[in-house]
């Protein structure tokens, strides 16, 4: 079936189930980021392919809700669906709940899977549903009906990460859990969150796409642990080695009539923002819910010793598939034929020869020209660009390694470009370095950074649609809360927490300038102790990633002695860490590429 066939079909299945508005999130059962195929009905429906986005449908309108990273990619996806894009945050747009206000009809129904749905959205909707006198209903995955020819929900196999790369054990981990639960006041904690289950048992698997890890439930209580998991994912092994750590194994599916089954006067710790509302709905009207963060969103935010350790390990080995693949590039674009996607292809092959290479942390972006507008861009084997000798090229990529994972953006300089571009190319990397070199107090979330790294774009008028970072997970998901860099509070993030020494998060100012060009630099920063004194204790970041930025797109004269500065140090570092793993030809070209300016 055609888009528009598929929106016809569901309105059939709404007009049989008496549904009004029916409301289709980016989601898996767990309020994952990304999520697996089986779980990518959204995408089935509008055609819209971006990571986040909710389709909304009524008996005579359809509406994808995206953020700015993909309204480029968005409007050309849409065209001809029978979808219209509303664009998020754009003045004037209405918002999801301001839409259902206004179609829905009094008494009307508005419908979801509950088990897609996280609790504290449902409470909104539901609010926004009774001033209409309406009703939700639930119970019933409309959408998924109509896929005939669904996948399969992902079952990939556990493996155990020794305590030499996690740091801690999984034993120390429900202890610690167990301590905030006490002082809760919780005697059970129910954990959707498919990265926290991960951490805290210390297994991976690869039920999303370069997102290592396993769909499942955890259910700690004061004196046992239960993990409901597809019974296949578990070999021996990892059955003895759960054994061990006191985790007993249920079916995936019992979680909710588990949930039933707790006791009237039991008080539950969960996070109503990353459990579903189906498993909210499955409790007795005894049990209360004490809505705050998982205690295990923190832990796993700050890394301890050992991950700091490996993930710098990780780093090098990065920087030298990087700069490798930067070395390859620019001395053999307009030489050789290639598009965006062979490109991405030698990165991917550059890094799997790195010692203990897992996967790719996410499907890389690799944009020439134009492309490079869309944030979010995919090279598409039939239709990528043709790579030439002009312009630049965005590259967007990361790996996960048994050490860590990483997350680097670079932005190449192919040949000719506009004084212009050159003028936005070096105020990205000042702002890259304006952040990277700050010194702050603790208790500092990224809100209150944000702006230092915007102000040289700002002031030229120019701003980007998206945070400037994000956290990075420890082999999990590249996109970690609580921590993040963004000039405003956007709730759903989840990315305002205040930032802890330990933590890691990227550095990615940009510029995108729709049909004609993009430019992205990003680093990884891990933020660390500074001094202490009469004002308190200060914080400041080490930066933990290792790949040349392009001279060819620097104009120095418009930096100051101290960028210029920071940018020569900055480079020092690159060419200690990563020149010992080349080849004596690649490493005289680095030596170009770190020069000093």
């Amino acid at each position: 079936m055609e888009q528009r066939e598929r929106l016809a079909a569901l309105r059939a299945e709404m007009k049989q189930q008496g549904v009004d508005i029916y409301l289709i999130p980016t989601a898996d059962f767990h309020n994952s980021e990304y999520v697996g195929e089986y779980f990518k009905v959204r995408r089935y429906i509008t055609g819209f392919t971006g990571s986040a986005g909710t389709a909304v449908v009524t008996a005579d309108q359809a509406g994808l809700w995206t953020d700015g990273r993909y309204f480029i990619q968005a409007a050309a996806e849409l065209e001809g669906s029978g979808f219209e894009l509303y664009r998020m945050g754009v003045e004037g747009v209405p918002t999801i709940g301001e839409f259902i206000g206004q179609n829905l009809p009094q008494h009307g129904v508005l419908g979801f899977d509950g088990r897609t749905v996280d609790a504290a959205q449902a409470d909104k909707l539901r609010a926004v549903v009774e001033k209409k006198q309406g009703t939700l209903s639930v119970t019933e995955d409309l959408a998924g009906k109509i896929w005939t020819e669904r996948p399969p929900m992902s079952c990939t196999r556990t493996w155990i990460l020794k305590e030499e790369y996690s740091g801690e054990s999984a034993a120390s981990k429900i202890g610690r859990i167990r301590e905030a639960m006490r002082e809760a006041g919780a005697g059970y904690h129910l954990i959707s969150s498919l990265c926290d289950n991960a951490w805290i048992l210390n297994l991976r698997a690869d039920d999303i796409s370069h997102v290592p890890v396993f769909l499942s439930f955890l259910l700690i209580g004061e004196a046992d642990v239960r993990l409901y998991i597809q019974e296949e994912a578990v070999d021996d092994e990892v059955r003895a080695y759960l054994g061990n750590c006191g985790v007993e194994i249920r079916p995936y599916g019992e979680i909710y009539g588990a949930l039933a089954e707790l006791p009237a006067g039991t008080a539950l710790l969960a996070d109503k923002k990353q459990v579903s509302c189906r498993a909210i709905s499955s409790l007795q009207p005894g049990v209360t819910v004490i809505d705050r963060e998982n205690p295990s969103e923190r832990m796993k935010a700050v890394k301890n010793p050992t991950e700091l350790a490996n993930t710098r390990r990780a780093h090098q080995k990065d920087g030298v598939a990087m700069t490798k693949f930067m070395y390859w590039l620019k001395t053999n674009v307009g030489r050789i034929p290639m598009t965006e996607y062979t490109a991405q292809e030698m990165l991917d092959g550059l890094r799997a020869e790195q010692e203990h290479f897992l996967d790719l942390s996410f499907g890389d972006i690799c944009a020439f020209g134009p492309n490079a507008a869309m944030m979010h861009y995919s090279a598409d084997p039939e239709t990528a660009a043709q790579i030439l000798p002009e312009g630049m090229l965005l590259v967007d990529s990361g790996g996960h390694y048994l050490e860590g994972t990483t997350d680097i953006t670079r932005t190449f300089v192919l040949g000719p470009v506009t004084p212009q571009m050159k003028l936005h190319y070096t105020t990205v990397v000042r702002c890259n370095m304006a952040l990277a070199n700050l010194k702050f107090l603790y208790g500092c979330a990224g809100t209150s950074l944000d702006v230092i790294c915007r102000a040289p774009l700002w002031e030229m008028g120019i701003d980007y649609r998206c945070g400037t970072g994000h956290g990075v997970g420890h082999i999990l998901n590249v996109h970690e809360g609580p921590n993040g860099f963004r000039y405003r509070i956007v709730p759903e993030r989840k990315d305002s927490g205040v930032l802890e020494p330990g933590m890691i998060t990227t550095d990615e100012p940009g510029v995108y300038l729709e049909g004609e060009y993009g430019i992205r630099t990003e680093n990884e920063l891990i933020c660390v102790e500074d001094e202490k004194n009469e004002y308190g204790q200060f914080l400041r970041f080490e930066n933990i990633t290792y790949c040349p930025i392009d001279l060819d797109g620097i104009d120095p004269e418009l930096m100051t002695q101290k960028e210029k500065k920071q940018l020569n140090e900055y480079h020092k570092r690159v060419y200690e860490t990563v020149s010992p793993f080349l080849t004596e030809e690649e490493r005289e070209w680095l030596k170009i590429y770190t020069r000093e300016v």
